[in-house]
């Protein structure tokens, strides 16, 4: 298909939705005159650019929006801190780049391309958290327990310094034994602890998070490959050991973030998971794998939990009935 047409649909669909597929020539302006802006310092914002924080994303990605780094606490507690961009220090309150990111609120993906929440001297360069650059982030620190449970949390904004700027492929197949270590990591023992503690933890949050509950679905998802600016090709977008890590980091660092604007009274946005149909058949299923489901959804607020594991070949489908 021709790009351009392609990227057409997008921008019809975009506009049939209310978002905005393009900037206004002030909000580009407002953008690049943020790198006039002086960084903030002091006041709350705590100095940990020595810390050995590190991304892990895909090779292409420009915009580097969460950094991490761990560490090993008595009795077996992990503290571990993890970095969001502090996107909204270089946004003027009220100014035009702040309008558009209200009226589009996301980054919007398509197969034609990305449409930035943020004009791209912002999003990919001034706010991304690249290595090697002071930046402002959001830090979320959690107390992660032997088990995986996070036993406490709080928030707080930090000048912050990538020192590693790894992939999802190379630190994958290293954690799984099949590829030297990643350039960063080989010549640093500190990185290599790291991301082995990392390990650890985010497969402790993972067994706690479906002890719970949790279900793991497994879904097919694509990436749109470009050359000289057509489509060529979509390939599939294949989970590793890496890409499971961090999102367990983002869902422990989500949770956390949600309970502290709930326990301050602040209004968030929340997806509202309903109680599956046909509950009963559901514990049935659980039943004949040797599992054990909750007498209801509603009470616990999750999905159905197994006692002990299923065998391999009775393992009960994630797919609701």
């Amino acid at each position: 298909m021709d790009p351009l047409h392609l990227h057409r649909i997008a921008v019809d669909a975009m506009r049939e939705r209310g978002l905005r597929p393009a900037f206004a020539p002030q909000a580009l302006r407002e953008a690049a005159d943020a790198r006039l802006q002086r960084g903030e310092k002091g006041g709350d914002i705590r100095d940990l650019r020595a810390l050995p924080w590190f991304s892990i994303d895909n090779d292409d990605t420009r915009d580097l929006d969460q950094l991490s780094v761990a560490e090993e606490l008595p009795g077996g507690v992990t503290r571990l801190l993890v970095a969001i961009a502090d996107v909204d220090a270089m946004v003027r309150p009220g100014g035009e780049v702040d309008d558009h990111a209200g009226v589009n609120t996301t980054s919007v993906y398509t197969a034609a391309g990305v449409f930035p929440m943020l004009p791209e001297v912002l999003s990919t360069d001034l706010t991304s958290l690249h290595e090697g650059q002071e930046r402002l982030a959001v830090v979320v620190d959690l107390q992660v327990q032997r088990d995986g449970s996070v036993t406490g949390s709080e928030l707080y904004r930090a000048a912050v310094v990538n020192h590693a700027k790894l992939t999802y492929d190379e630190v994958s197949a290293w954690l799984d034994g099949t590829a030297p270590a990643p350039r960063q990591v080989a010549g640093s023992r500190a990185m290599e602890a790291q991301l082995r503690l990392h390990d650890v933890v985010a497969n402790g949050l993972r067994a706690s998070r479906q002890s719970r509950g949790a279900l793991n679905v497994k879904t097919v998802s694509s990436r749109p490959v470009f050359e000289d600016g057509r489509l060529v090709d979509l390939r599939a977008d294949e989970k590793n050991r890496a890409k499971e890590l961090i999102a367990d980091l983002m869902i422990a660092a989500n949770a956390a973030t949600a309970r502290f604007l709930d326990q301050r009274g602040f209004p968030s946005l929340r997806r509202f998971l309903r109680s599956p149909r046909r509950w009963d058949r559901i514990e049935a299923l659980a039943e004949s794998t040797a599992c054990a489901c909750r007498s209801s959804p509603i009470r616990s607020r999750s999905m159905p939990s197994c006692a002990r594991a299923a065998p391999p070949t009775r393992r009960p489908s994630p797919t609701s009935p």
